[in-house]
């Protein structure tokens, strides 16, 4: 690779962009046979995205509105949306939104035509939508706890589980002693166990440690030996963003957490951190939030790019937004900078039917992350 490739590369790391996003296009036939044609020309310019405000939002929205408390993740193809408070009534949906001042609704961003959609699921949607914990495991998407209205006296600690490709909730029945009922929580899963810590019932702060064996969906308590006082504090709203790192010719694995924004009392924070589990050791990266936030969501995809939605950016205002942001956290890999690249050339690729993607020799992998 040239030292000017090698700078491209680089230059990607470490800098948020905010995202635009198209509406949904439904038309086919003959445009299509247009959309093909086009995309043979490998060097034709690139076709401008249309844009659509983040505001005046009713019943059948294209995008999510302005909101904080909610939860992200990710995928390779998608972010997911769930949840979120704001009680601006006119931005919250007005009259039409029977939740108000609350989301009961679950969104998924598409990477590869940067379009928004609220999923339509059947099943029980959990009520608790702020403040609660998610992780997607495979198709399946997780939400454990969170509060409703009033904050603090309708907390939940059931597990929720939407299976994003069917488009089903389900109630995870679960054996053992439940975590108390919080918000506020940390929760990852782990050789497939579903780890809960922290949190808030709204009155008391917890340090209190559960997993949950995803095989048996039993519950267990983990008690440390420490001291009290070795404990750490109780605490609440604390957040990670784990990134597994592993690039060929590498024996090791580096483990790395990211946090950016948030609030210290005073200002409202739009830095970038980040943890090494195996020196313990931190860095702050040369990055800065365009909108510092704080309740916001944040998720990082498996090649290491992390998207950022949503959350309070004034606080005398006590204003929301709805911008999505996203930064790389490690340098792209080549098939991850020649895939932008692609997309930013031919925005219609989903148009194309998987033979045409074929012998313009997309492999199946890549077709998948168009669907």
């Amino acid at each position: 690779m040239s030292s000017g490739e090698h700078d491209g590369t680089s230059s990607q790391l470490n800098k948020f962009e905010k995202l635009s996003w198209r509406p949904l296009n439904s038309d086919s036939g003959s445009k299509k046979r247009t959309r093909w044609l086009l995309a043979r020309r490998i060097f034709s310019p690139s076709c401008p995205n249309l844009r659509i405000p983040n505001r005046f939002l009713r019943e059948g929205h294209c995008v999510p509105p302005a909101r904080s408390g909610h939860r992200c993740v990710a995928d390779s193809t998608n972010l997911y949306v769930f949840g979120g408070f704001n009680p601006d009534f006119e931005e919250a949906g007005g009259s039409e939104n029977e939740d108000y001042p609350l989301f009961r609704e679950l969104w998924r961003f598409h990477f590869a035509t940067a379009t928004w959609q609220q999923i339509h699921t059947e099943g029980y949607m959990p009520t608790e939508l702020a403040s609660m914990s998610a992780v997607l495991h495979g198709n399946n998407l997780l939400v454990f706890g969170g509060t409703g209205i009033p904050f603090g006296e309708n907390n939940g600690n059931d597990v929720h589980v939407c299976n994003v490709q069917y488009k089903g909730w389900n109630l995870l029945n679960c054996r053992g002693k439940k975590p108390n009922k919080i918000y506020g929580q940390a929760m990852v899963i782990i050789n497939g166990y579903l780890y809960v810590f922290g949190g808030t019932t709204g009155y008391l702060y917890s340090t209190d440690l559960h997993r949950l064996d995803l095989t048996t969906r039993e519950w267990t308590h983990l008690k440390p030996n420490n001291a009290p006082s070795d404990l750490p504090e109780e605490r609440y709203r604390q957040s990670r963003e784990v990134k597994r790192c592993s690039r060929q010719g590498e024996e090791t694995l580096r483990l790395e957490v990211f946090i950016c924004g948030g609030y210290n009392g005073e200002l409202i924070l739009s830095d970038l951190w980040k943890i090494n589990l195996q020196t313990f050791q931190w860095t702050k990266l040369p990055a800065a939030m365009p909108e510092p936030a704080y309740f916001h969501c944040a998720a990082v995809t498996p090649a290491g790019c992390m998207y950022v939605h949503g959350g309070v950016v004034n606080t005398s205002g006590n204003r929301r937004t709805g911008s999505l942001y996203k930064v790389w956290l490690v340098v792209p890999s080549l098939l991850e900078l020649t895939w932008e690249k692609l997309l930013k050339t031919f925005p219609h690729l989903d148009q194309l039917s998987t033979l045409q993607l074929l012998s313009m020799g997309l492999t199946h992998a890549l077709i998948q992350r168009l669907k």
